[in-house]
């Protein structure tokens, strides 16, 4: 077992300092092959097929995921099944992409006449563009590295993380020639917390006022605990007679206030609230509700939720109730 010392400290920084100098490269030798790219794949008339093996091909199929949750169809096609009838996949013109560190993956190379048949663009992504896959292909983008991440210069690190990355750009780049919006995003994650931060509001998981612990602002501490006791949501809106948020009252004010000397539960609630806290409304989304109150330098875990421009309160929204999970 080696002794993590300095040494292994520093070769795992030098390796993650090179495949980000790998990746500078790359970014820097992006040319019209890659704007061609952007106009093959937006003129699909089906879906993207990404080709590869190995750990191309491990590359590949992130990125047929990563096409495919920005609203490209795509499907990842292994060149070693391909010619055992995974070609069934394709339909006439949908463009490839062959991912190859060599540039002359023999498995690859067998498949390139048979994309012909099916009108398939090649779009190659390699290491090496005086290869025999780049001289095939229709568009050639440059991957290239000076070297690999780990000592030995033998494993796929900074190449398959340059393929990564330039795949990761074509995607990011389609997204905005399309005009893709979060909305659109939505669609397509509506599964987990990014799906309900993306499609959910805070009206649909707030606690409606009816529920909330209220108080007015010359009610004394002892009769809005009780209430908060009854309501136990981590805070009490302070509403005027017509119902306006005035202030917030939360656990943590009561536990501040109770280090006081004196008969603290008798005096007014006026005097520990927050006045004028932030607050949220109702078609607010999740997630800019949870932006809300995570981005800033003192975290809340709770929201009033208010009518606007009235300021008139409708409810209460936790930190809690924006994460819970929802069972369909």
């Amino acid at each position: 077992m080696p002794k993590l010392n300095q040494d292994i400290l520093e070769t795992g920084r030098e390796a993650m300092r090179a495949e980000a100098a790998a990746i500078e490269m790359a970014a820097d030798r992006l040319d019209a092959s890659f704007t061609a790219a952007v106009e093959t794949i937006l003129g699909a008339p089906s879906k993207l097929v990404i080709c590869g093996i190995g750990k191309s091909g491990h590359i590949g199929a992130k990125l047929a995921a990563t096409f495919s949750s920005s609203g490209i169809p795509s499907v990842f096609l292994h060149a070693a099944e391909a010619i055992h009838g995974d070609l069934g996949v394709y339909q006439p013109g949908d463009p490839t992409i062959v991912l190859s560190k060599s540039g002359s993956t023999a498995e690859v190379i067998r498949l390139l006449p048979l994309f012909r048949k099916f009108d398939s663009p090649v779009i190659a992504i390699v290491g090496n563009v005086d290869s025999p896959i780049a001289a095939a292909a229709d568009i050639v983008i440059d991957a290239s590295v000076e070297k690999e991440a780990d000592p030995l210069n033998l494993m796929p690190t900074s190449s398959s993380t340059v393929s990564l990355a330039i795949g990761d750009a074509l995607a990011s780049a389609l997204a905005q020639a399309r005009d893709f919006t979060a909305e659109d995003f939505a669609v397509y994650h509506p599964g987990g917390q990014l799906g309900r931060n993306l499609l959910m509001t805070v009206g649909e998981v707030m606690h409606p006022l009816e529920r909330v612990a209220c108080a007015r602002p010359d009610e004394t501490l002892r009769e809005v605990v009780i209430r908060m006791t009854k309501f136990p949501f981590g805070a009490a809106c302070v509403l005027s007679p017509e119902g306006v948020l005035e202030g917030i009252l939360t656990d943590g004010d009561i536990r501040r206030v109770l280090t006081q000397e004196g008969d603290i539960l008798a005096k007014e609630v006026g005097t520990f609230m927050t006045v004028s806290p932030i607050y949220t409304v109702a078609a607010m989304s999740l997630g800019e509700a949870i932006r809300l109150m995570e981005d800033r330098p003192s975290q809340i875990s709770v929201l009033p939720v208010v009518d606007e421009p009235s300021r008139k309160c409708m409810g209460l929204l936790r930190l809690h109730d924006v994460y819970q999970p929802s069972f369909s």
